[in-house]
């Protein structure tokens, strides 16, 4: 079903809240899928996702997650550019979280993966007020934790590979660089994977990102960092993204106070989707 969503604050308006799937639009063209089995009974969640994807992408996105619609009002974004949401030129975390706030309308819980992790953390470090519990997983947010070797390696190698892109660098080429090139199987190349690989090659990167971690250490609520254990990974794939990754994570989790859930595989929300889904079930409840 779809419905146009034009309450960008508070309830984000009936439909938003009582639809099973829901096509409309937030603010100025926000794409958000709406799952919710709990005819709008159910606490918020907003999702935000990494790069080369969307909200409910079953490749890379949330489609794993939609069981957890049946106690709560899943709001899956599609971050600008991607999806369903109209093209931009440019696009950064920081519009992210603007737009994350506004989907935490007056209080939510929040899961961000990749960079979408970074998008969560910048908005969770502006409106603490507005979260319910705080997920990241696998986040992109490098720039914190540059003081251990393995992450200040990974920035490293991030600025000289952003600096030496050639001008004829095209989508194509984005998506077999962040796949075949490191090991792993490239996804097929459909209109919507190159037009989400254009848009993440033409956003600020995340792991450059100034965050704010103080507000979210004082903030109350339940915080978890979710890593896989890279078990089976190849081995460039490992080295280049695996490690700084859980470096990163084990830092913000002892920065933050958050929990740390590590899951075998390298893709924690849709290899392992049981034992995720069972953490934010978990996570969720205390709150």
């Amino acid at each position: 079903m779809g419905d146009s969503m034009n309450d960008p604050m508070g309830g984000l308006g009936n439909d938003l809240a009582k639809a099973s799937v829901d096509d409309g639009s937030v603010d100025d063209g926000i794409h958000v899928t709406v799952w919710d089995e709990t005819e709008g009974r159910g606490p918020r969640a907003v999702f935000a996702h990494g790069i080369l994807t969307w909200g409910d992408d079953e490749h890379y996105g949330f489609a794993a997650q939609r069981p957890l619609a049946d106690r709560h009002r899943l709001l899956l974004m599609d971050r600008r550019g991607y999806g369903r949401s109209p093209d931009i030129e440019h696009s950064d975390y920081e519009t992210d979280a603007d737009d994350i706030i506004r989907l935490l309308g007056d209080g939510g819980h929040l899961v961000g993966h990749a960079y979408g992790g970074v998008s969560a953390l910048v908005a969770a470090a502006r409106r603490p007020d507005l979260v319910r519990s705080l997920t990241l997983i696998q986040p992109g947010a490098l720039r914190p934790a540059a003081g251990h070797p393995v992450v200040a390696a990974a920035l490293e190698r991030a600025r000289a590979g952003t600096a030496e892109l050639p001008a004829d660098f095209s989508p194509e080429d984005f998506l077999l660089a962040s796949t075949e090139a490191l090991g792993m199987a490239a996804p097929e190349p459909t209109p919507e994977r190159l037009r989400a690989a254009a848009s993440s090659m033409a956003e600020r990167p995340c792991w450059d990102a100034e965050i704010a971690l103080e507000p979210l250490a004082a903030a109350p609520w339940p915080k978890l960092l979710i890593s896989g254990d890279w078990a089976g990974a190849p081995a460039l794939y490992k080295e280049y993204a695996g490690e700084p990754l859980v470096a990163c994570a084990e830092f913000l989790a002892e920065e933050l106070g958050a929990d740390h859930l590590v899951v075998p595989g390298y893709y924690p929300h849709t290899q392992q989707p049981e034992a995720v889904n069972t953490a934010l079930r978990e996570l969720w409840a205390r709150r």
